[in-house]
């Protein structure tokens, strides 16, 4: 080429491109966005696959090992590879297959925050009897505005949920969201209001409605994505009288970032995306996750048991992810004041807090992750050939 690409770095779910950059004399990275615990499951799957012949929630003990996580029960497999007979299964296989083969696996995590995969996967116990490309754990890789910028422009107005917020006594509210596809079916609304009723404490709850407009159906252009909420149809009578004062229950999208920066919210009721995670850890709010797609019962396995960080939830998965109020009370109750778990999350989310930002911080242990990644994207730049997949100069 007659400008020579440093690298081609990929997506996790564009692993398969690494054929590509063999092709083009290319080093090739895969960027996974997800947990380092989800990126040792991926790697293992294949021999995890050859070792488990029968269903996962089939095993004889219940439980599925990982390399460098504690057991994990069969119940907070991610939603993919709950199914051997689904496509998803044998796709997630295949990609995870493929993350070995790439130059190098760059990952939005830092090894204190993650100890056990990410040294399971740097030791390459994840996948025996191959090599492991070399991993560049760069996180917390999060986006959270430029400060001097905002300094040379005239403040804006004040979000309204951030407004409200200011009035609140510190740590005193309960934050409610589930991420850009989480929404609910009216019964799941009811039991959220019934628990949040008799819970006592403030709470702030971001409520969407379903996709397009009709329940359980996607928008005419395809898009999953839930749309503004009608609170006076998905609401209970009198809900938002008996709760005035002490709860806002938002029906658009807010600024989460900020929410969650912000001194009033002592707690968090997530969906267990890993972005809203680590926004979270960033500032040194526990959550209680609430897992509805993808990978997030794992992650909310991780949270809890591995890291700590998070009191437990019980989520049905036999119906839809569905929660008791009965549930959801207890654990915003202990999330938010009442019991030794909680007690203990909001330690640990205050240490992981201090974690995160040294970690990216000079002289930290992404920070450092980041200078080699840099060295090697450099190397292949100027050394292409000397270059090859699975291999790094780091």
């Amino acid at each position: 080429m007659a400008c020579p690409v440093a690298a081609l770095v990929l997506d996790m779910f564009a692993a398969p491109l690494v054929d590509v950059a063999r092709d083009l004399a290319v080093p090739s990275y895969v960027y996974m966005s997800s947990t380092g615990a989800m990126l040792a499951l991926m790697l293992h799957l294949p021999a995890l696959h050859e070792a488990v012949t029968v269903e996962f929630e089939e095993v004889e003990e219940g439980e599925i090992h990982v390399p460098g996580l504690p057991p994990v029960p069969s119940a907070s497999m991610p939603n993919p590879v709950v199914d051997k007979k689904n496509p998803n299964y044998t796709w997630f296989m295949r990609l995870g297959d493929r993350f070995s083969d790439a130059t190098g696996i760059i990952a939005n995590s830092a090894v204190e925050l993650e100890p056990g995969p990410l040294a399971a996967v740097a030791e390459g116990r994840c996948v025996p009897g191959r090599p492991t490309p070399p991993v560049y754990p760069i996180g917390p890789v999060l986006s959270l505005g430029d400060s001097s910028a905002r300094k040379d422009n005239p403040p804006e107005p004040l979000h309204e949920c951030i407004a409200w917020l200011d009035s609140q006594p510190p740590a005193s509210v309960v934050y409610l969201c589930f991420g850009s596809l989480g929404w609910f079916e009216p019964p799941q609304v009811v039991e959220i209001t019934a628990a949040l009723e008799r819970c006592g404490h403030r709470f702030l709850w971001v409520l969407r409605g379903p996709p397009g407009g009709v329940s359980g159906a996607g928008a005419p252009d395809g898009s999953e994505h839930p749309t503004d909420a009608n609170l006076d149809e998905v609401l209970p009578e009198g809900f938002l009288d008996r709760t005035r004062g002490r709860g806002l229950v938002w029906p658009r999208w807010a600024p989460q970032k900020e929410i969650l920066a912000h001194p009033a919210v002592g707690g968090f009721v997530t969906h267990g995306g890993w972005n809203s995670a680590l926004e979270s850890l960033w500032h040194g709010v526990p959550m209680a996750p609430w897992p509805l797609y993808a990978e997030q019962h794992l992650n909310a396995f991780e949270l809890v048991v591995d890291m700590g960080v998070a009191v437990p939830l019980k989520v049905d998965r036999k119906r839809d992810n569905f929660v008791e109020a009965a549930e959801l009370e207890r654990a915003v109750r202990n999330l938010m004041g009442g019991g030794e778990e909680g007690r203990k999350a909001r330690e640990k989310a205050a240490e992981m807090k201090a974690v995160c930002r040294k970690a990216v911080a000079v002289g930290g242990s992404s920070y450092a992750a980041l200078q080699r990644l840099s060295a090697a994207l450099h190397y292949g730049a100027v050394h292409p050939k000397e270059v090859k997949c699975g291999t790094s100069a780091a």
